[in-house]
């Protein structure tokens, strides 16, 4: 049940976020909408709630977290823009095996979908159990594992630790 409300809560948060205008239809259509969400998928999502009521993660987040990803976002942008209009086009595309010491479904989410997010990399596949991600790469660097984990996912899993684990 809890799952549910503080599903209720961060939906109706972002509803909020997404339509500023506060009048009374938005309210209560944003009230409709967070509890469909809240009762349809209120199971798959917030396993732990008790990582919710710690501050630091939210700090972690923002303060950390998003600061760090858009600015990989910028220079992914910047490289994948570079190659496109290189005469050349310097690309080497493949697939790399990148392993993670994340454990927890969300933190696992975060990171391939930071990944994905950044221009030139795409999170293919998830091996939950071994902590394995397969990552198509645009430019491989190395198809070395232990190489490409630093290269791709070190600068998120830090601090994705940090917030989830």
């Amino acid at each position: 049940m809890i799952r549910r409300v503080i599903l209720f809560a961060i939906a109706f948060f972002v509803w909020c976020l997404l339509t500023w205008v506060p009048d009374i239809q938005h309210i209560i259509v944003g009230i409709f909408a967070a509890l469909l969400v809240a009762i349809l998928t209120g199971d798959l999502f917030i396993k732990r709630p008790h990582v919710l009521k710690h501050p630091l993660r939210y700090w972690y987040f923002f303060a950390h977290y998003l600061p760090v990803f858009l600015w990989q976002v910028i220079k992914a942008n910047l490289d994948v823009a570079y190659r496109v209009l290189h005469p050349a086009l310097p690309i080497n595309p493949g697939i790399v095996k990148v392993k993670t010491t994340l454990k927890s479904d969300t933190a696992l989410t975060f990171l391939a979908n930071s990944i994905t997010l950044t221009p030139g990399t795409l999170t293919v596949d998830i091996d939950p159990e071994k902590s394995v991600l397969y990552i198509h790469w645009i430019d491989v660097k190395s198809k070395d594992t232990e190489i490409a984990t630093k290269i791709i996912v070190e600068r998120f899993e830090k601090i994705l630790k940090k917030i989830f684990d």
